[in-house]
Formats: structure tokens, sequence, C-alpha cells
């Protein structure tokens, strides 16, 4: 592979920055918890979709030490319709390391940041170089995909080695002095010119000059990655189950997928309901309709309904919630949401 083409990328890309980025809360207040928690809330999610939670995250937790504090509960419910909870469940446990291990500041070393919960070479770069303006690389997908173009590179980068050469001459290529700018660049630049979906703006893009893939016009060839696994797929019932009490909700199992969070009851088509097991009689069927999720590896396609009931103890690892509780505590999986809505909709509870 021969990455050379990239030496002419950062003077061209600093200028395009300085003239085209965009205004971000994180950006424009660059202390290290707000760029360590914004590239958290930025893994597998877009910019646009982030600024809301961050800003409602920061008036909420603003330090370190706040974070650590605070209750898993409040926790998942800041998080709510981010998804990934596993993400946030590692950034307080990395604050509670930050808090005993390094006074309650977000530790200024690669090695530091990249030994914290959750935390993988990407974004110990990110911090790194946007936080402490340290001379660290921070490849990710979109760097990767801008690089790949620009050098016209057909090595496979789903492969960690190929991954690593690109790591070392992105860190070969930094400007002094300007690290924060130069990958934040790259990042700009594969988030809004050198997309991955649909066509590039590549008659916009500051490396268009010298970009192998664009004097090629196959731009769509690069990356080359590893063929996705195909997603499975699981048709779920859901069951919306209201008595004056509330919704019924059950808790999901430590581990796994949505570990912990709470859910409106639902199974496999094939399984048994787990509702006769609880002894309560149902009113009339309310249908709630179809609804999709995809996950990274699973898709479940969902019927819902909704049952009235009269009060009865349910059993342990399952809870009643108001509709307060709903909208101010309890964090729902952002799979659930049309049912959500449709029961906040309602005036069943």
């Amino acid at each position: 592979m021969n990455l050379d083409t990239l030496n002419q990328l950062p003077e061209p890309l600093l200028a395009w920055y300085d003239q085209n980025r965009r205004i971000l809360p994180w950006r424009e207040q660059p202390e290290p918890y707000r760029v360590w928690v914004s590239e958290i809330m930025l893994q597998q999610t877009r910019v646009e979709a982030v600024i809301d939670y961050f800003q409602r995250f920061m008036a909420a937790l603003p330090t370190v030490e706040a974070l650590a504090n605070a209750p898993e509960e409040m926790l998942l419910k800041l998080w709510e319709g981010l998804g990934y909870y596993s993400r946030v469940r590692n950034l307080q446990k990395a604050a509670k390391i930050i808090m005993e291990q390094h006074q309650g500041q977000v530790p200024c070393s690669y090695k530091d940041i990249l030994a914290l919960p959750g935390v993988g070479q990407y974004t110990a770069g990110a911090i790194c170089s946007i936080a402490f303006g340290l001379p660290v690389p921070a490849v990710d997908g979109n760097v990767l995909r801008v690089a790949s173009r620009i050098a016209g590179d057909s090595s496979n980068t789903s492969l960690e080695k190929v991954k690593q050469a690109y790591r070392e001459k992105i860190k070969e290529i930094i400007p002094p002095g300007a690290a924060s700018r130069f990958n934040q660049g790259l990042m700009e630049l594969g988030a809004i010119i050198c997309l991955p979906n649909g066509a590039p703006k590549c008659l916009l893009c500051p490396a268009c000059g010298f970009c192998a893939a664009c004097r090629g016009g196959n731009p769509q060839d690069y990356p080359v990655k590893a063929a996705k696994q195909p997603r499975r797929t699981e048709n779920r019932q859901v069951i919306l189950l209201v008595s004056p009490f509330g919704v019924a909700l059950r808790q999901r199992p430590a581990k796994g997928l949505l570990a912990g969070i709470w859910e409106f009851p639902n199974w496999l088509e094939e399984e048994t309901s787990p509702i006769g097991q609880l002894g309560c009689a149902l009113g009339k069927k309310i249908a709630l309709g179809k609804a999709k999720h995809i996950f990274t590896h699973i898709q479940w396609n969902m019927e819902g309904s909704l049952y009235l009931t009269e009060p009865f103890p349910l059993p342990a690892g399952w809870r009643w919630a108001s509709r307060r509780e709903l909208k101010e505590e309890i964090a729902l999986p952002s799979a659930f949401r049309a049912y959500t809505k449709q029961l906040l909709a309602g005036d069943w509870i």
C-alpha cells in the first residue's frame, strides 16, 4: 500500500476546515471532560442527533465528579434514545476511575486515556488531540474512507494491520501545533463532504486536485472492507399491560443486548407469552400496529398490543411505571419508541 498521496493533505485540509467547520458545543469549549463525553456520544451516532443530548447531559452532570456519583436511573434517562447503554455505563465506570486515580481530572496521556473503560484507539486519539493538542492520530471509519479514497488504496480496511498503517501515516503528517484542527478536519471532511452513502461532494473537497478516487471517478470503490454478516431477523410480540398503577415493565437480563434496561414485555413469536404466568385478567385487546427496529446485528419486527387490567402484584424484576416516571425517570429502549409514543399520547395512564 502506498499512502504517500496523503502528504499533500495537511495544508489544504486546515484551510478548508477553518472556513467550513460546523459550530458544535464541544468544539467551542473543548475542555477534556466535554470532549470525552461528546466522543462517547458520537460513537455510531450522527452529530445532529447528539447536540441536544450533549447539552442536556452537561447541564445535569457538568463535571467528572457529578458523573461518577450520578444514580444509574438518572444516567440511563439522560442517555435514553442514544442506544448502546453500555457506553454510558462505561462512561461512569471511567469517571469513578478518574476520581480515584487522577484526582478528578481527565488524564492527558494517551496511555492513561486508552486504559479507561469504553475508550478505544480512535477515542483516545480524539481526546488527546482535541482536548490536549497532542499529535496523536484519530482514525475511525470516516477517516479511513477519506484517506483510502485520496490514496486510491484498495487494502482491506477491516484488517487491523491496515488500520495501523493508516494510523502511522496520519501521525506522520499531522502538522506541528495543529493536531486538533487536523484531526477534526479529517472527521469533518468525512462527515459532510466525503460521504459514505450517495455521491461524495468531490468538487467541494480540498483534496479533489490530488485525490486518486476523484481523478478516477470511482470514490464508491473505497474503502474496501470485509463483507458484512447478514443481519438476523426476529419477529416479536410486544405487550403494553396497563392498570391504574401504570404500565407493566420488566427488566432485561444484566448481560447481553440492552442489559439491565426496563422494557415492555416482549417475546419471540415461537415462544410462549409470559403474560399468562402473571395470573392477571386481560381486558379488550387494543392493536398498536407493527414497528421495526434495527440493531447492529439484529432486526426486530414487532407487533404491539395494549391490554387494560386490574391492579395486581408483579413478580421480581417487574414494576409498574406511571406517566411521570416514563417521561422523567425511566429509560426505555428506543426500539419501543413507536409504542411509547402511542401510550403517552393516549389517556390509559
